[in-house]
């Protein structure tokens, strides 16, 4: 058995160890996102198109307007007057309806969007819709958070193109707001829209009249984001965790490999929390309880670090508080973990891969940790249950008392 002095000079170079990957990984995903912010920018020029034609006042004038590719043939014109903010969306059209959404975080669930259609009659129809949820039901018209002002929106067609304009009054500028653009090929039936067919998310920079889009660099940061939570919370610690609960026996490797195993888990969940402030500032998502159980998670696995650095001698009078600080933190650290990423991925909308594989994980952590703690109670039971001067030999087999 290693003396405990081996552990006290081996573990400042695990620390440093760790503390050069954490560097070289934000380095890594710093200078990633600085790439795909160049090539996120947008050079292309809109169509040159007389509004004056199809469009009521005031949405004629457009000759001060910015215009802005932004999806497939998609233009986007804008400009500010004011605390009014003028707005056209031009789409290819052929029947359907065409809509822009204007969301928190980049997601569907809890966004107001404009969504327009020439009805099976010829009518022209633009509506404000709240989009609660994702089912069908859930899509609620003439709701939402846009600040219309007065002046009627407008929807109409040209040739293959259809046009959606309206006012918006706000007191404070647009600057980077995430964009939804969506289509459907079928008629809205009552006003319920039927699914789209396609859809994307931008995040448009209204200040510059630049768009970065979601689904390429923000959307590959918020997968790296997910992966690198369910790798460091959802595996990693929760493994580290199990060794040092169930296999003490195997002294002093089991300590030796909870501490690394902690470490390398410890910084994929720092690596997860810089990355998600990271997506915070590219797209302001307003993801309260996932931000703020995540950076409470991460403080209770710092301590979990200052833990082991002073992790008193076995014969300190303080060493079992020690153990219950060090043991209850660490499952209220695992807990949230757990609660964070089923959170997060409602917030991101992810599909029933990323569930499936998640439940899956989870599933095998529960089932390893029910299974090694019926086996401890029962090893436990059968030692109370034998003579009081039954002995354990010191390779671990029975000794049976003699004269038996």
């Amino acid at each position: 058995m290693a003396k405990s002095g081996s552990w006290t000079r081996i573990w400042p170079s695990f620390v440093r160890l760790c503390l050069l990957n954490l560097v070289l990984n934000f380095k890594i995903t710093a200078l990633a996102d600085d790439t795909g912010t160049v090539a996120a920018t947008t050079e292309n020029t809109c169509k040159n198109t007389n509004y004056q034609t199809f469009l009521p006042p005031p949405y004629q004038n457009i000759s001060h307007m910015i215009c802005t590719p932004v999806w497939h043939t998609f233009e986007l014109r804008y400009i500010l007057n004011g605390d009014t903010t003028t707005m056209i969306l031009s789409a290819p059209y052929t029947i359907g309806w065409v809509g822009i959404g204007f969301s928190r975080d980049g997601m569907m669930v809890g966004s107001s969007a404009m969504v327009g259609w020439i009805s099976k009659h010829g009518h022209a129809k633009i509506k404000q819709f709240y989009l609660r949820g994702r089912r069908q039901s859930e899509v609620i018209i003439d709701k939402g958070e846009l600040p219309l002002n007065n002046v009627p929106a407008a929807v109409a067609t040209n040739g293959a193109e259809i046009h959606l304009a309206f006012q918006l009054q706000t007191t404070t500028p647009f600057q980077k707001q995430p964009i939804l653009l969506a289509f459907g090929s079928k008629y809205p039936q009552n006003h319920h829209l039927s699914n789209h067919e396609d859809k994307t998310a931008i995040v448009f920079d209204f200040s510059a009249g630049s768009t970065g889009p979601v689904s390429h660099e923000l959307t590959q940061m918020r997968t790296n984001h997910g992966i690198l939570g369910i790798i460091g919370w959802g595996l990693i610690l929760p493994v580290g965790a199990i060794i040092a609960r169930y296999f003490r026996h195997k002294d002093p490797l089991w300590l030796y490999l909870h501490a690394i195993i902690q470490f390398v888990g410890f910084t994929f969940g720092l690596s997860t929390v810089i990355l998600g402030l990271q997506l915070y500032s590219k797209m302001h998502a307003h993801i309260q309880a996932h931000r703020g159980i995540g950076i409470f998670a991460l403080v209770l696995s710092i301590l979990q670090i200052f833990a082991l650095i002073l992790r008193p001698k076995k014969d300190s009078k303080i060493r079992k508080i020690w153990n219950l600080y060090h043991g209850w933190f660490g499952r209220l650290a695992l807990i949230f973990a757990a609660i964070n990423i089923v959170l997060g991925m409602q917030a991101a909308g992810a599909g029933s891969d990323w569930k499936i594989g998640y439940g899956f994980l989870f599933g095998i952590m529960v089932t390893a940790a029910i299974v090694l703690e019926v086996l401890a109670y029962l090893k436990r039971s059968e030692m109370r249950s034998l003579p009081p001067n039954f002995q354990i030999d010191p390779v671990g087999g029975p000794t049976f008392p003699r004269g038996m």
